[in-house]
């Protein structure tokens, strides 16, 4: 988020490097960054004359550096944006010439999405010193629910812990479908207001009573009859609740809680740190602890793995999501 700021920042200063190489596993960053740049360096003017996608498919390194060396007509810079640069791999070390000695007047911008250049190559190295690196990381699993809340705190809104750990279920890690679903919610609910559960489950779709949230809860308090209407659902609903999900989820809230019984400190602070969770959510391993000693948690932890195998019919080509989850209750409690 930083580094984004940085080329924003510069960009809005009227310092844009001749060469942005936006490359990584998390296209979501890239996207933003090249749609920065073609929404703000140019005017609607200028941009007639002086803007040009390529996608990769279409075009080659000597077809994209033709472009990059003309000059810009009536206007300061011309852009030429690449998309989808990473089909250009096995050509993409031709480009160093240009990359030692580039057109301070284009702003050649390279999508590069699902890879990386090799630092130990040429291309690496001259971009590095004459244009801008950018390396778009994907974000662990427990990673995104913090990007949400200061995503929505960037734009004054407030996101409840339950709220939040809604999102990240129901869409996972792909940032994309989170900003979109972000957008609409900010679209419909006030600065003012904070976003609940009931506002995702009437914006979004996604069920504030039935969700996997809501089943580890459940089953970390050994509440059967919650966590046996929940299976339920999930059993007649097996499209917007897989099983894969579930058991992972599971799995994780398992694998924290076996951490959770091999602290010497259970205060909260510490608790929510070393798991990795938010502070609100620590009371969940504390009750479930109680419920399942540590020696118990191992062995649920093997059932979820052997689950899982049967979940991507490993040794249960006929077992169907219902007969999944019902299996998977009845091992764990």
């Amino acid at each position: 988020m930083d580094k984004v700021k940085e080329i924003v920042s510069e960009i809005n200063n009227g310092n844009p490097k001749p060469i942005y190489f936006l490359m990584g596993d998390e296209p979501y960053y890239i996207d933003r960054i090249s749609q920065y740049i073609a929404e703000n360096v140019l005017t609607e003017d200028e941009k007639g004359f002086n803007q040009m996608v390529l996608y990769g498919k279409d075009t080659s390194v000597d077809d994209i550096v033709a472009n990059a060396k003309r000059f810009p007509m009536m206007a300061q810079y011309q852009v030429v944006i690449v998309k989808e640069a990473q089909h250009l791999s096995r050509t993409i070390e031709n480009l160093v010439s240009y990359a030692e000695n580039p057109q301070p007047t284009t702003i050649l911008v390279l999508c590069y999405k699902y890879k990386k250049l090799d630092k130990r190559k040429k291309l690496y190295k001259a971009i590095n010193k004459s244009g801008e690196l950018f390396e778009s990381k994907k974000l662990y699993d427990n990673q995104v629910a913090d990007w949400i809340r200061r995503t929505l705190a960037s734009k004054k809104y407030k996101i409840s812990p339950k709220a939040c750990v809604m999102l990240v279920e129901y869409l996972g890690t792909d940032l994309s479908k989170i900003s979109n679903e972000l957008d609409k919610l900010t679209l419909i609910v006030p600065p003012t207001k904070e976003i609940t559960p009931e506002l995702i489950e009437e914006h979004i779709g996604i069920s504030k009573d039935f969700n996997n949230f809501e089943l580890k809860k459940a089953i970390g308090e050994r509440d059967v009859k919650k966590a046996s209407r929940i299976i339920d659902y999930f059993a007649q609903n097996p499209k917007d609740n897989p099983f894969v999900v579930t058991v992972t989820l599971l799995n994780t809230f398992f694998t924290q809680l076996l951490q959770y019984h091999g602290l010497k400190d259970h205060s909260p602070g510490n608790v929510a740190k070393v798991l990795g969770v938010n502070p609100y959510f620590v009371n969940e391993y504390v009750v479930a602890a109680k419920n399942y000693p540590m020696k118990r948690v191992s062995g649920i932890i093997s059932s979820l793995r052997n689950l899982d195998l049967k979940g991507k019919g490993v040794g249960a080509s006929n077992m169907g999501q219902a007969d999944l989850l019902k299996e998977l209750l009845s091992e764990i409690i």
